[in-house]
């Protein structure tokens, strides 16, 4: 999955800006009036169901229901899609939790988290071909991903190992070459990454995992997100789209034929084999029912998560030059809590499909 790069920041920040201000001058009765909807997500094993929800019928049973249409999108792109959802291309976009924080929210858009899909425990991981204990990236150089959730983890490896952040520097390389620059390059020592990349790297002679995203459960999670106001004024687009999860989850939880059938549109989508998907889905939290996700989403937990992220983005400079301090865009949690600027609300924790679907109401 790719994750956010400060080299996208002014165009998305720009976008938000023309997003926003396309909002104010078409007003709300065109979204109410709204029947087709685009939703997009990327290859990443958290958001595989989706293309089992559309080569099955599922997604289009439930569009149906509520006599929508929901187009689902498989982007060849993920910082473009998030892109295009903030220029109102589309309706809906699945990114990691930080990423909808720092892009579409740090740039203006009200948005709203409406579905939470799962949380990587063990996806991601801090590696190294001679170090054994995190302690010993202090004074080092580590490659990753910089302003990703990489970054967000080697942060809170350190800071769980007592060592300050500050004392190792970052050298920011991308996606697509720390693989193969890890397994090539004897001077890269250490790197930040996440599966399947990683499956590679570890192989590497001496390379050890130091630590990985289940020390942390919870804290990065995978979501989908919406404008706030189109959210409110066409809830059936919602309750839809999480109709259909439910429903292929449940299949992927109870195993059997249709499972098997839902495992190999899977596998075939990220383009792995079914090794490479157990290992992924061995290592991510999936919210298997609605009840499970609602419970943590609403938990006070929930709020120190966020406080954790939006903590961390502000240090790093991702709620851009205008922000005075990491209380400059309010974050609404579930439970109705409000991280920062009350009267500046811009990311919205919005459990209130998910408790329709655990109460079967949808």
């Amino acid at each position: 999955m790719k994750r956010l790069k400060r080299a996208v920041r002014a165009c998305a920040l720009l976008l938000a800006t023309l997003a926003t201000v396309g909002i104010a001058a078409h007003g709300t009765a065109e979204a109410a009036a709204k029947k087709s909807f685009k939703l997009a997500y990327t290859v990443y094993i958290g958001f595989m169901p989706f293309s089992y929800m559309k080569s099955s019928g599922i997604m289009k049973k439930w569009a149906d229901k509520y006599g929508i249409d929901v187009d689902l999108i498989l982007a060849n792109d993920y910082v473009g899609s998030v892109n295009q959802f903030i220029a109102g291309e589309i309706d809906a976009v699945g990114v990691a939790s930080m990423d909808g924080l720092t892009m579409p929210a740090a740039g203006g858009v009200d948005t709203s988290v409406f579905l939470i899909t799962d949380y990587s425990n063990g996806n991601d991981i801090v590696l190294s071909k001679t170090a054994k204990d995190v302690k010993e990236l202090s004074g080092q150089e580590v490659y990753l991903l910089q302003y990703s959730v990489s970054h967000y983890l080697l942060n809170r490896a350190l800071q769980k190992a007592g060592v300050d952040p500050a004392g190792v520097k970052t050298v920011n390389i991308s996606d697509s070459e720390i693989s193969a620059a890890f397994v090539s390059q004897d001077a890269m020592k250490h790197a930040v990454s996440w599966k399947p990349l990683t499956e590679d790297m570890l192989k590497v002679k001496g390379a050890t995992k130091l630590f990985d995203s289940s020390g942390i459960p919870g804290e990065i999670m995978d979501v989908f997100i919406g404008k706030t106001e189109t959210l409110k004024d066409n809830p059936d687009f919602a309750k839809a789209v999480l109709g259909a999860w439910y429903e292929a989850l449940g299949i992927l939880k109870a195993g059997g034929p249709k499972a098997e059938e839902m495992r190999a549109v899977m596998t075939s989508a990220m383009g792995t084999d079914a090794g490479g998907l157990q290992s992924q889905l061995d290592t991510t939290h999936f919210f298997y029912t609605p009840a499970d996700a609602y419970a943590f989403l609403t938990a006070a937990e929930n709020a120190k998560i966020w406080d954790s992220i939006r903590t961390f983005c502000f240090a790093q400079g991702l709620f851009g030059q205008g922000a005075s301090s990491v209380d400059a865009i309010g974050i609404e949690t579930a439970d109705g809590t409000v991280l920062g600027d009350k009267n500046n609300i811009k990311m919205r924790i919005n459990a209130s499909f998910t408790k329709l679907a655990a109460d079967g109401k949808l």
